[in-house]
């Protein structure tokens, strides 16, 4: 369904990038289950997640956008977000899920294109729409959340992964400020930065099949999936909405699913 205004089937709004694959899309699947509004931003849309909208009854929109060209979507997310009624709404959530890792190997082999595309989508674009999301919901009357899909690689260094890691620490630290910013507001946004565990996706694949000597980490990301220690997509996306559920959700502004 597309378009500047919806028919409004729920009261809960929900903001979700990334959403095509892993636990992106499947936080929207689930999302939409649960009958609320779901607007998912994406480089591809999925015809499935459509079908399983309707089924659902649930209202879904797929804008597809990259990521790595942020600016003019936080503009677009604004303008959309004011066009809404404000009244319709008991809560109204972003979720910065999007995120990529550049090619594995120390920076000082990076590409400049591919580091840039992976700090772009991983922070410039969450920035970005935080912000636009922040300006548009001011004064709602609706309960608003933003959650930031996080890492531990954000709070633990590793070789070959400056990108990430770099993305996934401004990530924190800006949730961190914001989180600040909004407690000085009588009815400021919940704000939180979350690591929602170690995963099976498609990122996996690409750790563990890097080339060992110029990823010291890979055989402990081999070890992870041979041992039975990741968690499935479906899984995660359940404890990672469960989480944001919480009645003390924003209380940490930087959190960890297992908390």
């Amino acid at each position: 369904m597309h378009g500047a205004t919806m028919p409004f089937m729920t009261q809960h709004l929900y903001i979700l990038t990334g959403a095509s694959r892993g636990m992106g899309l499947s936080m929207a699947r689930q999302l939409l289950d649960a009958g609320h509004t779901v607007l998912c931003i994406s480089r591809t849309e999925q015809p499935a997640l459509a079908q399983h909208a309707r089924q659902a009854g649930a209202t879904l929109l797929q804008w597809r956008h990259d990521l790595a060209d942020s600016a003019p979507l936080g503009e677009r997310l604004e303008s959309w977000l004011r066009e809404q009624d404000r009244s319709g709404w008991r809560s109204v959530t972003l979720i910065n899920n999007a995120g990529v890792i550049a090619r594995i190997g120390p920076l000082s082999e990076a590409d400049g294109t591919d580091l840039t595309r992976a700090l772009r989508v991983g922070l410039e674009a969450p920035m970005l729409l935080t912000a636009a999301f922040l300006r548009a919901t001011e004064g709602w009357p609706a309960e608003r959340k933003v959650l930031n899909i996080s890492s531990g690689l954000g709070r633990r260094a590793m070789a070959s992964q400056a990108a990430y890691c770099a993305a996934k620490a401004g990530m924190d630290h800006f949730t961190r400020c914001v989180a600040l910013e909004e407690a000085q507001k009588a009815d400021g946004a919940k704000v939180c930065s979350l690591a929602p565990g170690v995963i099976d996706t498609d990122m996996q694949v690409q750790l563990r099949s890097a080339d060992a000597a110029t990823f010291p980490d890979r055989d402990s990301f081999a070890r992870l999936k041979s041992g039975g220690q990741l968690t499935s997509p479906d899984e995660a996306a359940c404890r990672v909405l469960a989480y944001l559920a919480r009645p003390d959700f924003g209380a940490q502004p930087v959190a960890d699913v297992r908390d």
